[in-house]
């Protein structure tokens, strides 16, 4: 079976920023590095666990040129570009595409809560912008709207709509739209890897991918082969670190406090509104992260 345009094993990459809240591109391209070396075909930069609300579409572009040069040929690079604003976002993955991302992340525009006739307006209108492989994101917990089945298959419909990142949370929903179409579902709850991937999806994109992306392509792989009960024990294994990551505070947070503790990051520092992980948050990770034997 040929992988899959945007690959099957994808972290969404924080961004590293200094102590003063500057964007670190040098410490941007060693981590892309790192990661694609643990097991990831495939990279999202700009994504909400990039910070991509609070960073400049200046540095948005510099970091896929940044993640491109230290790892293009050898990962795939998608870049977000998924805005409340579709002018905005086509002017984003026009900027991406330039900057030589080899697909786009388009999330359902939050916030303005537009109806299912709007979000076919919009993704199709940004999937126009370029010639790019567009993967929609579906998450109404921050968007507060779903993508619903029927709005899935239409677009579908789409050359440039190839994709669904899935964090809705509705394996009947997701069900459907695969029985349905030939987008290539990837999981985007690291809670449900396992039962998307059971389900029929391609792969995930992550976010404890960034300490776990050998066990991530190493589930992946067992369920190519069938071995389910592989699989299985996998994903057990990295239950107490979707807890220390997923649950113990914002993904972006504490998964810069993850790669501080693994001595990835030389700074966890995000950008306001978001903070740094606590002194109780931070010990409560590392304890989880040890559990899980992905810290000594």
């Amino acid at each position: 079976m040929s992988p899959p345009v945007l690959g099957r094993v994808l972290t969404a990459m924080v961004t590293p920023m200094d102590l003063d809240g500057r964007v670190d591109l040098e410490v941007a391209a060693a981590l892309a590095e790192r990661l694609v070396e643990l097991g990831h075909d495939g990279l999202v930069v700009n994504g909400t666990t990039g910070e991509s609300p609070t960073t400049s579409d200046e540095e948005k572009s510099a970091l896929v040129a940044t993640v491109c040069a230290a790892v293009g040929g050898r990962a795939v690079v998608v870049a977000g570009v998924g805005t409340n604003d579709t002018a905005h976002s086509r002017v984003l993955a026009a900027q991406a595409a330039a900057a030589g991302a080899d697909g786009l992340l388009v999330v359902t525009p939050y916030y303005s809560k537009p109806p299912q006739a709007g979000l076919l307006a919009h993704f199709r209108a940004v999937a126009d912008a370029t010639d790019l492989p567009c993967m929609l994101y579906d998450i109404p917990g921050r968007s507060g709207v779903p993508i619903e089945t029927e709005t899935l298959v239409r677009l579908a419909e789409h050359p440039g709509i190839v994709a669904v990142k899935d964090a809705k949370g509705d394996l009947y929903a997701s069900a459907w739209v695969m029985a349905r179409s030939e987008l290539a579902y990837y999981s985007g709850d690291d809670a449900l890897n396992l039962a998307h991937l059971a389900n029929g999806a391609v792969g995930m994109v992550s976010v404890v991918g960034h300490v776990a992306g050998q066990r991530h392509a190493e589930m992946v792989a067992a369920m190519e082969r069938n071995d389910v009960v592989q699989a299985r024990a996998v994903a057990r294994t990295l239950l107490p670190a979707i807890r220390g990551i997923m649950t113990r505070g914002q993904g972006a947070v504490m998964a810069k406090a993850a790669l501080a503790l693994a001595g990835v990051l030389p700074s966890a520092a995000v950008r306001l509104p978001l903070v740094p992980a606590d002194e109780q948050q931070t010990s409560a990770l590392r304890s989880d992260l040890v559990e899980a034997g992905l810290l000594s």
